[in-house]
């Protein structure tokens, strides 16, 4: 049976019920002190006279009335049960309706129940928030999907492109085919390593344990110092420690890309990069600033995306493969922490990272 013909039989049967007390009380507390015997009554001490009705007679002229008003009851209890219940039920069905479409694809359909906040108005909500951020995570997907793509297939085709000039001419230097295919494989390598660990944190595979940022970022500053001095880049860093919780190596990959990010999109010339890490209340706060080109703050809110840069300006032998910030944005939410991204009025992008703090002592928050 479907839950509106339950619901109906429900309603019937609640009202039978009530009809069926409400007959027992009239039995218990009117006729059944009513006189199985005629019984006469002085005319002189009654307005009328004459004998007084039996119980007998009583219940033949009750009982078809009775069972009269039972079946009317019933009917009343079917019809207006189904009324009510298809009414009740109505914003299932909506969201029925609406699981449906999702299944088959359709997730930019939207209940947007009216009416007062209910149980049903809730519900409606929740699915209706729920199908917006399934639909956001599906298009993220379908793009990054789309770009990874592209971004695999660029030196595949480089690659080709290499090894049939090579065989079209037995007498090229083969030396720099080979430095070429090197760089342009390291390069793919670099990517699939890339698109690995970004499926990894999504997956929060990883075991937590206690994290002092601060000794992460003294380690990828002394990583990446040699670059810095290439480059003609100035690293600082400062700050008190900063517990967390949460994986020691992708907390250091995350730290390692954003000061590999700060080093890489700079001044040709005298840049800074100045890594500094602090607490606040509940939170640990590491923030990367760097000075380069000026960034408008839609530009800057989109860094996070895949395959996203800000400028152009990027060392050609050290330009990663696009994915640093979005692999910093997906191990921060990993680690329930936020990522924001502001534009530096003088040029270059300051980068916040905020992840709940712990105890020093006890690991735990």
């Amino acid at each position: 049976m479907s839950v509106r013909l339950k619901l109906t039989l429900s309603y019937a049967g609640f009202l039978m019920v009530a009809g069926l007390l409400l007959l027992a009380a009239v039995w218990l507390f009117l006729l059944r002190y009513v006189p199985n015997r005629a019984m006469l009554y002085n005319p002189d001490d009654r307005p009328t006279g004459g004998v007084f009705p039996v119980r007998s007679a009583l219940l033949e002229v009750f009982a078809p009335r009775a069972a009269a008003v039972l079946a009317f009851l019933l009917v009343f209890g079917l019809v207006g049960g189904w009324i009510l219940a298809g009414r009740m039920l109505a914003p299932l069905t909506r969201i029925a309706e609406a699981t449906r479409l999702a299944t088959h694809g359709s997730l930019s359909h939207r209940i947007l129940l009216p009416g007062h906040k209910d149980e049903f108005r809730e519900l409606a909500d929740a699915f209706d928030a729920m199908l917006a951020r399934l639909e956001a995570h599906v298009a993220e997907q379908q793009r990054f999907a789309a770009n990874a793509s592209h971004e695999l297939r660029t030196p595949l085709a480089i690659s080709k492109a290499l090894l049939d000039v090579a065989r079209a001419d037995p007498h090229a230097d083969t030396g720099e085919v080979i430095a070429r295919l090197h760089s342009v494989n390291a390069r793919a390598i670099d990517l699939t390593a890339a698109l690995l660990l970004l499926s990894r944190v999504n997956q929060r595979s990883f075991t937590r344990e206690p994290v002092d940022l601060s000794l992460l970022v003294e380690e990828a500053v002394e990583e990446l110092l040699p670059l810095a001095e290439k480059h003609g880049v100035t690293l600082e860093t400062g700050g008190d420690a900063a517990p967390t919780s949460g994986s020691h190596a992708l907390l250091l990959q995350l730290t390692t890309n954003l000061v590999h990010n700060a080093i890489i999109h700079n001044l040709p010339e005298g840049g800074t990069v100045r890594v500094t890490t602090g607490v606040s209340p509940g939170a640990v706060v590491l923030t990367a600033e760097n000075t380069g080109d000026r960034l408008t703050p839609e530009l800057a809110a989109t860094l996070t995306e895949p395959f996203q840069r800000g400028t152009e300006r990027v060392h050609t032998d050290h330009a990663g493969v696009g994915l640093g910030l979005a692999i910093v944005k997906t191990i921060t939410h990993a680690h329930d922490g936020t990522l924001a991204l502001a534009a530096r009025p003088g040029g270059g992008l300051r980068i916040t990272v905020t992840l709940p703090a712990v105890s020093p002592s006890t690991g735990t928050p």
